[in-house]
């Protein structure tokens, strides 16, 4: 999400005259668009800024800038703590980046943190960064209002609203003509995108899937991310009916506990979520799950963690995040809560997720070898130019060997081996 933000910025600012460089050196301004998901992300941000005092030193001229969560969480503090920060952006104020540069380059210093109840940059057509020229984001909404305990995006991205179904329908399809043969469609929590059209109607989330994979079937439509609580039978049933809708869907867990859930405001049991689990498995056999889980989050018990385990042994996702609890200023949790689990006893907890979460990848893949996919190839291995990489629909990298083959190509590929992250293949011609 934060990219396809920074491709936002980098349009706002390109009709304006300004150029975006390759070299640091030659920067005018740098902007930093920022994560505070975890607080490690953040101590990335500062020593980033530190680092750049150097390069300021050399180029008195260049001005830097933190734009995005941590921006709007800290807003003017930021300035106040690092000196040789000029500007803080929030993330609903990117339109009125020109006026503020202007502002800088006149010697200001200057936050804008507004946020909007509206914005959704509809109109602005991204400009693709690093983009390999076959997959792309599409944002189709903004913000979130589902207030779990120990997340701070509700308040550093605002209140939920949904974009205009016919200007995301016309990205994706302008995408396409262009080449481009992926796309992601991407919310906080794309499941509860809804918008009400001007004639009254109103678009939901599986609507809008079918749409945007309407446009062509080879067009490859994926979706990040689900909430448990809105993932509907009618989205399922849309993507069986539909091949290029691939058949991957995240689904944050985030505690096996029903307990911890609760405390987590999920608004979901274990039970519940077993339950949409059942439903991927019916409506689609072939469909990896993926997930989020935090170890160790306020007055967590040993039982809380065992049921986390036994979520995992029993859902058996192809791919998790896996984190320690990091309390979070302004959230309901750092209000209301203590972080009272020891700081080694959530590594514990979490190591012992991390190596079942592992063994149980492992184990999925071991189950592919022999089946073969069709894959989407997107570029050379990082670890042989004689080798390339591509995904299947469940999301799932196989590398094989180079041959006659080019980015952007689908080819089908024969799984023979694996490791826990990686399949490996042949072409099958």
């Amino acid at each position: 999400m934060n990219l396809a933000d920074s491709e936002v910025v980098v349009s706002i600012l390109q009709k304006e005259g300004y150029e975006r460089v390759e070299e640091i050196e030659q920067a005018d301004f740098v902007m930093i668009n920022t994560c505070a998901i975890r607080d490690n992300a953040e101590q990335r941000i500062r020593k980033r800024v530190r680092e750049l005092r150097a390069l300021q030193g050399r180029h008195p001229q260049l001005r830097i800038g933190i734009l995005g969560c941590m921006a709007e969480r800290l807003q003017s503090q930021l300035m106040a703590e690092e000196d040789n920060v000029s500007f803080v952006v929030g993330p609903d104020a990117y339109r009125r980046m020109p006026e503020i540069l202007k502002q800088v380059r006149q010697g200001s210093r200057t936050a804008d943190t507004e946020l909007s109840t509206e914005e959704t940059y509809a109109d602005i057509e991204p400009v693709r960064l690093h983009s390999n020229g076959i997959s792309a984001f599409i944002s189709i909404m903004r913000g979130c209002q589902n207030y779990c305990a120990y997340c701070v995006v509700p308040y550093t991205r605002g209140r939920e609203r949904s974009r205009d179904p016919e200007t995301i329908v016309h990205e994706a399809r302008t995408l396409f003509e262009r080449g481009y043969k992926e796309v992601t469609l991407l919310g906080q929590n794309v499941n509860s995108y809804r918008y009400k059209n001007t004639d009254g109607s109103t678009t939901s989330f599986p609507q809008l899937m079918e749409q945007v994979a309407l446009i062509s079937p080879l067009l490859r439509v994926r979706f990040a991310t689900s909430h448990p609580k809105d993932l509907s039978d009618e989205l399922l049933q849309v993507m069986a009916r539909h091949d290029n809708i691939c058949k991957c869907i995240h689904l944050p867990v985030q505690s096996g506990s029903n307990r911890m859930l609760k405390l987590m405001n999920r608004h979901y049991t274990a039970e519940w979520y077993l339950d949409r689990v059942a439903a991927i498995r019916h409506y689609l056999p072939e469909c990896s799950i993926t997930t989020d889980v935090i170890a160790g989050f306020c007055t967590e018990t040993e039982e809380d963690h065992q049921a986390t385990l036994e979520m995992f042994r029993t859902v058996r996702y192809d791919y998790a995040y896996m984190f320690k609890f990091s309390m979070r200023p302004d959230t309901f949790a750092h209000k209301h809560m203590v972080d009272d689990i020891d700081e080694r006893e959530k590594t514990r907890r979490l190591e012992e997720i991390i190596a079942l979460q592992g063994q149980i990848a492992l184990e999925n893949n071991q189950k592919e070898i022999g089946r073969t996919y069709e894959i989407l190839v997107e570029g050379t291995s990082h670890r042989s130019d004689k080798q390339l990489f591509g995904r299947n629909s469940q999301n799932k990298v196989i590398v094989f060997d180079r041959e006659e083959v080019k980015p952007g190509e689908y080819v089908r590929v024969e799984v023979t081996d694996c490791t826990a992250a990686t399949l490996k293949g042949r072409l099958v011609k």
